[in-house]
C-alpha cells in the first residue's frame, strides 16, 4: 500500500520488478575485504555500473515505457538527460521499437552521447546554464506527440529505480543482516526515493543522499522540509548529479524515508573512481562513485557499522578515467 501523500509504495516497486524481470540485470551485492579494512566497517556494494546501459537509469526508463499502452508507446518518447537517463530511455525505446528524442546538455560526456545515439535516439543539444530542458521537451512533445519521460519525478520511474533497493534489502535479509546506513547518489531524488521506500518497508535503515560539494539541495531540503535550490547547475565532475532542486514527487518521500546526507568533492570522487577500478575491479563515473567517495573520505563516521552503497553508473570517458587513475 502507498502511504497517503507519497507517490509510490512497496507494491509499486514489486510491480516494477515484475516488468523488469528478464530485461534488467539483477546486479549482485558485492563485498571487498580491502574496502572493509579501509573504512573499518562491513560494506556491501550494489554495482549498478554493471546494469544494462551502464547505470541504474535503465530500470526506471524501462518500467515507464512498459507501463504505457501500445498506443501511447507508438507516439514515441522524449526525455532530458546529461547521459544516463538518456541511454536508459533510448535503450528501452529501442527494445519496444519506438522512436526516442533526447534533450542533452552540450557539455555531456562524449561517451554518453555516442551510446545514446547507438541505441537509435535523436539528440537535441541545449545549454544547461541558459536554456530550460523541460521547456524544450514540452515543445518537442507538442510538435510530435511524443510522451515525456521524466528523469526522476514520475511514479513509474521512481518505482523502477526502487527495484535496486528492493534487491539490496532482499539480499541483506537473506544474509541475516540489516544495514546501519545506505548511501545513495542523488540528483533529483528518484533513485533514493525508490531505494528508501524499499528499505523502509523491508529492512529499515538510515538512507542518506550523497551529493557533490556545492550541490547539496537534497540534504538541505530534507533538513528544512521544503524545496531548497542550488545556486548553479554546473561546476562538478558529477555531471549527472546537478539538478537544481529535488522533484515535486520525490521530496515528500525523502522527507518520510531518508535522512540528511553527505557531500564529496571532485578530488574525493576521482580517488573513489581509482579505488573502484584498482581494488573492486569496477569502472565508475565520478558521480556514480560518489557514495564510495563519501564512505572513503568520511570513514570514521561509519566505523564498526554495516553500510550499503550504490555505485550508480559507469559511463566514463577514457580521458576522465585516465585522469582519475593518474590523480
Amino acid at each position: 500500500m502507498t502511504a497517503p501523500g507519497l507517490a509510490i509504495g512497496l507494491a509499486d516497486i514489486e510491480a516494477a520488478a515484475a516488468r523488469l524481470a528478464g530485461h534488467a540485470v539483477r546486479t549482485p551485492l558485492l563485498t571487498s575485504a580491502v574496502l572493509d579494512e579501509a573504512v573499518g566497517a562491513r560494506v556491501f556494494i550494489k554495482p549498478e555500473c554493471l546494469q544494462r546501459t551502464g547505470s541504474f537509469k535503465f530500470r526506471g526508463a524501462y518500467n515507464r515505457l512498459a507501463a504505457m499502452s501500445d498506443g501511447e508507446r507508438a507516439r514515441g518518447v522524449v526525455a532530458a538527460s546529461s547521459g544516463n537517463h538518456a541511454q536508459g530511455v533510448a535503450e528501452a525505446a529501442r527494445l519496444f521499437g519506438v522512436p526516442a528524442t533526447i534533450v542533452m546538455p552540450q557539455d555531456a560526456p562524449a561517451t554518453k552521447r555516442l551510446r545514446t545515439e547507438r541505441s537509435g535516439a535523436r539528440i537535441v543539444a541545449y545549454d544547461r546554464e541558459r536554456e530550460d530542458r523541460v521547456a524544450i521537451c514540452e515543445a518537442i512533445a507538442a510538435e510530435t506527440g511524443a510522451i515525456f519521460v521524466p528523469p526522476y519525478d514520475d511514479p513509474f520511474v521512481m518505482a523502477g529505480q526502487g527495484t535496486a533497493g528492493l534487491e539490496m534489502a532482499q539480499d541483506l535479509t537473506a544474509l541475516g543482516l540489516r544495514a546501519d546506513a545506505v548511501l545513495v547518489p542523488v540528483s533529483g531524488g528518484g533513485l533514493l526515493s525508490g531505494v528508501a521506500t524499499a528499505f523502509a518497508a523491508l529492512a529499515p535503515a538510515a538512507c542518506h543522499p550523497v551529493e557533490p560539494e556545492g550541490f547539496d539541495d537534497t540534504t538541505r531540503s530534507i533538513t528544512s522540509g521544503r524545496h531548497e535550490a542550488n545556486a548553479k547547475l554546473a561546476g562538478s565532475l558529477a555531471d549527472a548529479l546537478l539538478a537544481r532542486t529535488p522533484g515535486q514527487l520525490t521530496l515528500p518521500i525523502l522527507k518520510a524515508h531518508a535522512r540528511p546526507g553527505f557531500t564529496a568533492g571532485d578530488a574525493d570522487m576521482k580517488a573513489a573512481v581509482a579505488f573502484a577500478a584498482r581494488e573492486l575491479k569496477l569502472i565508475c563515473e565520478p558521480g556514480g562513485a560518489i557514495a564510495l567517495a563519501a564512505l572513503l573520505s568520511g570513514a570514521a563516521r561509519f566505523s564498526g557499522g554495516t553500510v550499503a552503497i550504490v555505485l550508480s553508473g559507469g559511463n566514463i570517458d577514457d580521458a576522465m578515467l585516465a585522469d582519475c587513475l593518474a590523480a
